[in-house]
């Protein structure tokens, strides 16, 4: 579990014994437990700031896989607005006539 830093493990059973307060106390003051069943995490207690801090990593890694992606893909090549408007059967003109309410 590289995701979470201390890591402590405990047994489905040993959860049981400790409750729910016990296990939020601890993950209130920074411990994170990983609960296993037949040796297998099956689920994760954290802090909400924890948690927080690994939605953010995540979604630092999204935006980077997007940004490594596109450059490996882009030829370089732009399509200007108005290009994209003809290829629509517009201009500038024509969207500019277009009534607020139907746009």
């Amino acid at each position: 579990m590289t995701a979470l830093r201390d890591v402590h493990e405990l047994t489905v059973s040993e959860a049981t014994k400790r409750g729910v307060a016990g296990l939020v106390a601890d993950a209130e003051h920074g411990e994170a437990l990983v609960v296993t069943r037949h040796h297998r995490p099956i689920a994760a207690v954290v802090s909400v700031e924890r948690l927080t801090e690994l939605e953010n990593a995540a979604a630092d890694l999204r935006d980077l896989a997007l940004v490594v992606a596109r450059s490996i893909g882009d030829s370089g090549r732009r399509t200007s607005f108005d290009d994209v408007l003809a290829a629509f059967g517009h201009t500038r003109e024509s969207l500019a006539e277009i009534p607020d309410d139907e746009r």
